[in-house]
């Protein structure tokens, strides 16, 4: 059976905006394009192999026997290699929850002209710089963050640039607000698996999708006149409030089974099973579907 001329077509507009996207997401990071990419390979590999098997006479079976066979085959293999990636991560000297320090290297803010475009809005929404901060995530790389504060002091902004294969950085935002009572209302759009537990209190919405942080900031100024919370001003730092939260991650992640206790790590890794599943799966919900795996 020859290679029909519109499945050829297929293929080769899967393969040109595949490339594409891949293009794109190096050169400005952009988590949205990521997923467009890798949809197109996926499919651009799943026709291709079935026209190609078909074509030549390599397997005997019906053309659309052979996409579906192909499209199975390519997510047995990317999970098996997402499956070994997280089973490296965990066995890893890499920090799941990395410690912060001050930022004194000066390279506090990217110059490209998107990002000095945004650090210009936040000027004419209000937000001032509070603290610029860094924290060391393995193979000399480093993650950068700095935060902002609206006027009332009550939205707390960190801006986090996430470190790229490539050189490329991805730009990510995370709104905090607490309220009279203890609770803490965050909204990002983190595109990062996380897969874990927040602890008590927290009511955490992920909106990887949502790429503009005016969007997001009306999302969380939403949540809030919807929840009618009775906010309170931000009293610590940044850097005391952000390795606060990171132990206290690690503490109930340790309690609830997503992490090994300490004294297991060295030779079982950090993550638990249970927890490698959580992590793989927040991974295809995130890198094919653009959502978390958890909302409020």
């Amino acid at each position: 059976m020859e290679l029909d001329s519109n499945i050829a077509y297929l293929v080769i507009v899967a393969l040109v905006a595949g490339l594409f996207m891949l293009d794109a997401r190096q050169a400005f990071a952009s988590p949205v394009r990521a997923i467009f990419g890798r949809w197109m390979r996926w499919f651009a590999f799943t026709f291709g192999a079935a026209g190609l098997s078909s074509d030549l006479g390599l397997i005997d079976r019906p053309f659309w026997t052979l996409v579906v066979m192909f499209f199975l085959l390519w997510l047995l293999v990317e999970t098996l290699y997402n499956w070994l990636a997280i089973a490296a991560l965990s066995l890893s000297p890499a920090p799941l929850f990395p410690r912060f320090t001050i930022n004194q290297s000066g390279e506090e803010w990217p110059t490209h002209p998107r990002l000095l475009r945004l650090r210009d809005w936040l000027r004419t929404q209000g937000f001032k710089p509070v603290q610029a901060l860094q924290a060391e995530v393995g193979a000399g790389l480093k993650l950068r963050s700095s935060f902002y504060q609206d006027e009332s002091g009550t939205i707390r902004l960190q801006v986090l640039f996430l470190p790229q294969p490539g050189g490329a950085l991805a730009v990510c935002h995370a709104l905090s607000t607490q309220t009279a009572d203890g609770t803490r209302f965050v909204t990002d759009n983190l595109c990062l698996p996380f897969g874990g537990f927040y602890p008590e209190g927290w009511l955490v919405e992920r909106r990887p999708w949502r790429r503009s942080l005016p969007a997001l900031l009306a999302r969380h100024r939403a949540r809030l006149a919807r929840a009618d919370a009775k906010v309170v001003p931000w009293t610590d730092d940044p850097l005391s409030d952000i390795n606060s939260q990171q132990r206290e991650l690690e503490r109930v992640n340790t309690e609830l089974g997503f992490l090994f206790p300490p004294a297991q790590r060295e030779e079982r890794g950090k993550i638990t099973q249970a927890g490698r599943y959580r992590v793989w799966k927040e991974y295809w919900l995130i890198n094919y579907l653009g959502r978390s795996a958890r909302y409020e």
